[in-house]
């Protein structure tokens, strides 16, 4: 045999070698073994990015436990250069990474890997951004604490999908727009406010929406844009608390390459995504009065100019801002500019508390029943009368999204097709006095020490977010501790 001649050779006279992981060939007198790549064990391995190295771990112990084989990257650099070594079933990515964001770094994840399905994690639930997110390819967007029943569920549909890319996702997992998402309260309130919407929508007026934390003001800026003549155009919401004093200018006007360490490439501002549509500015203020200053002159000329550039930049966005504190005594302490304040203030919304509302607490309960017995492929039909009677009763701190984390929970845990008292948190079910109306026997029983800082944790948060009246960057000084550690508490409790 000539010694360039590479022959299989099937020594055994087995009629096909594809069941075995392996093959034999014989070259240059040599019998030689090679391993052949097994699509079905790649298939079950697991990148997961996060900068978060628990988070990491967290997830890779539970995925491990059920037979799947991880790889953890803490940049989207890093995760990238896995992609290109490596064949996965399935990506779990941070949303925010030290260099890259999830909408920047999904396109490449894609196109390092086209077949290899994608979900993007959050500790900051953003309707729009999971619309976003999806069109880019993702199969899902998931807000943390991941449950593991959840995790279950999405891992086991993308992996047993036999062509795992956007097209094979289920209808159901697919947001297809905020206001499936929502459902409108019967309460005098409700539609108060819905003749607001109506009202307004139809000008170009700027808008301040104030009311607690969870009552829904992302949703009537949503709406307002629906409803209006700019609703064929873009509806960009941003976070405004979620911004440092570095980043608010780079994410709101943009910037050119070389502007600053770290700024590799131009990068477009929220007002030019907006252009035509909406722009909602969530949590305004925690603006710097530096950035203030930069967005009064956007309002006053109509004009945008990226950090670092020489040229301005016509923008036609319609603004609708949104805060939790009372921006009048911010003008007062000097912490917001008056001018800005009336550039803002040409139409005021004030969103009422839940507790205020408790009539259209049923509503809500039946909406977000239906909206988890999707996301969880359950069939729970109801709610029993003691327990909508515990859910009516509670001060629900967190307010909509309070609501609908304790629902979708309950649905995950109960046994049953209805929901019982079995299924819902002890502070609902006991009232703000939880821990004194325990009985001894469920005293016994309290053995878990990270349960008991939880609930420590969460009750000392609720408390200094009343005393501040939900002022999130009060809170979090008054806590000592940074804005993002008080975010992921919070979204952790159910109190976002």
């Amino acid at each position: 045999m000539h010694a360039s001649t590479r022959t299989t050779f099937n020594p055994l006279n087995i009629k096909s070698l594809d069941a075995f992981p392996f093959s034999l060939t014989y070259l240059s007198g040599e019998l030689t073994l090679h391993l052949i790549e097994n699509n079905s064990t790649m298939a079950n391995r697991i990148l997961i990015i996060d900068d978060n190295t628990e988070i990491c771990a967290l997830l890779a112990n539970y995925l491990q436990r059920q037979e799947y084989e991880t790889d953890e990257a803490y940049t989207g650099k890093s995760g990238l250069k896995f992609l290109e070594k490596n064949k996965y079933g399935l990506v779990f990515c941070d949303y925010r990474l030290p260099d890259f964001d999830g909408i920047d770094l999904l396109p490449l994840l894609k196109k390092t890997q086209p077949e290899t399905p994608v979900v993007i994690m959050t500790a900051y639930a953003d309707v729009r951004t999971s619309i976003r997110c999806i069109k880019l390819g993702a199969l899902d967007y998931i807000t943390k604490p991941i449950h593991h029943q959840e995790m279950f569920h999405l891992v086991k549909d993308a992996l047993e999908n036999d062509k795992p890319n956007q097209s094979s996702v289920p209808a159901k997992r697919k947001p297809s727009s905020t206001n499936n998402k929502y459902v409108w309260g019967n309460s005098a309130q409700s539609k108060k406010l819905l003749k607001n919407i109506e009202l307004i929508a139809p000008t170009d007026m700027s808008v301040i929406v104030l009311g607690e934390s969870g009552t829904g003001k992302e949703f009537v800026a949503n709406s307002i844009h629906e409803k209006s003549s700019r609703n064929g155009k873009p509806f960009v919401a941003v976070d405004c608390g979620s911004l440092t004093e570095e980043l608010a200018g780079s994410e709101l006007f943009g910037h050119v390459k070389g502007a600053f360490t770290g700024a590799l490439q131009n990068k477009t501002g929220q007002f030019e995504l907006a252009k035509g549509g909406t722009l909602f500015l969530d949590e305004i203020g925690n603006l710097s009065y530096e950035n203030q200053i930069k967005l009064l002159r956007v309002l006053q000329e109509r004009k945008v100019r990226k950090v670092g550039g020489d040229n301005d930049i016509d923008i036609d966005v319609r603004l609708i801002v949104a805060t939790n504190e009372d921006l009048q005594t911010a003008v007062a302490k000097g912490r917001f500019r008056e001018d800005l304040y009336h550039r803002l203030n040409e139409f005021l919304i004030q969103l009422e508390p839940l507790r205020n509302r408790k009539e259209d607490i049923h509503d809500y309960v039946d909406h977000f029943l239906d909206m988890a017995n999707s996301q969880l492929n359950k069939n729970v039909e109801g709610v029993d009368d003691i327990t909508y009677e515990k859910l009516r009763n509670y001060y629900w701190h967190g307010n909509i999204r309070e609501l609908k984390n304790v629902v979708k929970r309950a649905v995950l845990l109960a046994g049953s097709d209805v929901i019982s008292v079995e299924n819902i948190p002890t502070e609902i079910v006991f009232g703000s006095n939880a821990n004194a109306m325990v009985s001894p026997t469920e005293k016994k029983e309290v053995t878990d020490l990270k349960s008991v800082v939880e609930e420590a944790e969460k009750a000392a948060i609720i408390q200094v977010l009343e005393r501040t009246n939900f002022n999130k960057t009060e809170t979090a000084k008054q806590l000592k501790v940074d804005r993002k550690t008080l975010y992921n508490k919070m979204n952790q409790y159910g109190l976002m």
